[in-house]
């Protein structure tokens, strides 16, 4: 499974997720911002470039619980809390934050 853009492939996995974190660049995300139906704005970005810098530092993508937290303490609380995520990511902040910032499936997501 995957999708090419400009000539390049994406390996995803049955859920639309890509297999190969390092191939995620900004267009990849825009593509799946769009199969998601995200229209992608400043502040879903300010989301995405977090969970990638969280990532990064723990190798781990972040449950909803901890993600909210952790924009919190980053972003200040009026951006950490699950009304703000889920308005940007109505189907889930981490889930769906995850995917398009090409990131694994948070653990403990059904």
């Amino acid at each position: 499974m995957g999708f090419e853009i400009n000539g390049k492939t994406y390996e995803t996995d049955e859920e639309g997720y890509l297999v190969n974190l390092a191939e995620w660049d900004e267009e990849a995300a825009k593509y799946l911002a769009i199969e998601e139906k995200v229209e992608m704005t400043e502040s879903h970005w300010e989301v995405i470039n977090f969970l990638r810098e969280y990532y990064n530092d723990y190798q781990i993508a972040p449950a909803v619980r901890v993600l909210t937290k952790a924009i919190g303490k980053k972003l200040g609380p009026e951006k950490g809390n699950s009304k703000y995520l889920y308005e940007l990511f109505p189907y889930g902040p981490a889930k769906q934050a995850c995917k398009i910032a090409g990131l694994p499936k948070p653990t403990g997501c059904i």
